[in-house]
């Protein structure tokens, strides 16, 4: 019998690997008996993943990477393909956000620094934009490969302070649509673009910002409780379904796609 969602010795590439979420995907997938490859930037949390991988018996490696620059991206590339011989999924994780590109509740549109502005731009976006066209080529030689990128509830929804990562999020949106005819057209339908939308969950990047130092909610915690109907913060596990699904024969139908996991958040309503 065909299991639609067999990833037995998937070679999967994921991005941002050493955030919180990634570990997660990363250890889920390897679970599941995928080949996982993690890029990041940090070495020693990078090996830490690894190391907890392999003593579930699992497959991992870590690249050090910068998503920003092509040549370190290419030679990533050259080096899992070396490592496992082919990539069958690519997970476009990466992002982050800085101070400069936000605009705090005591602060206007005039204080936004145009140069972290564009920094946060470069990460979220040019960020997915350099793997795509790395690893697609692997994809297309091989002749079937998914790509799932992250957006964001941003991407949806304008909300307050996050101006330049809610901008690259849209573009990260519009790109993964964009991308998912391109290749259907020039490459095939074996070859699918798609998206992950994830509602609130608490990572290194945004904790400061959701809770307090005793775990309680700030203000902007509360804000996002109250506008999500399943009443709490999404947990990083329940992503790995929604990602394993896009990235399996399940979904073999299913491109451009954007396949929010948010509790709701999105369809919120007075």
């Amino acid at each position: 019998m065909n299991n639609l969602f067999n990833i037995k010795d998937y070679v999967v590439v994921i991005t941002g690997g050493t955030g919180v979420l990634g570990r997660c995907i990363a250890k889920y997938l390897a679970q599941n008996g995928a080949k996982v490859a993690i890029l990041g930037r940090k070495e020693d949390v990078g090996q830490e993943i690894v190391a907890d991988i392999e003593r579930d018996g699992g497959v991992a490696k870590f690249y050090k990477t910068d998503v920003m620059n092509v040549d370190v991206v290419k030679q990533n590339c050259t080096d899992i393909l070396k490592d496992f011989g082919r990539v069958d999924t690519l997970l476009n994780a990466a992002g982050g956000n800085m101070k400069g590109a936000t605009i705090a509740p005591d602060q206007n549109f005039f204080d936004l620094d145009p140069e972290q502005f564009q920094t946060v731009l470069n990460l979220n976006l040019t960020g997915t934009v350099i793997p795509t066209q790395v690893f697609l080529k692997p994809m297309v030689e091989q002749g079937k490969g998914s790509i799932i990128n992250f957006s964001s509830m941003a991407a949806f929804r304008p909300m307050t302070r996050v101006c330049g990562y809610a901008a690259a999020k849209a573009g990260i949106s519009n790109f993964t649509a964009y991308m998912a005819h391109e290749t259907a057209k020039k490459f095939g339908e074996t070859i699918r673009v798609n998206a992950i939308a994830p509602g609130f969950f608490i990572t290194e990047q945004n904790r400061a910002l959701l809770t307090n130092p005793d775990g309680s909610y700030t203000q902007r915690g509360q804000d996002v409780i109250r506008q999500t109907p399943f009443g709490r913060m999404g947990r990083p596990e329940e992503l790995c379904g929604t990602i394993h699904y896009l990235m399996s024969d399940a979904s073999a139908f299913v491109t451009g796609a954007v396949a929010v996991v948010d509790g709701g958040f999105n369809i919120f309503a007075m």
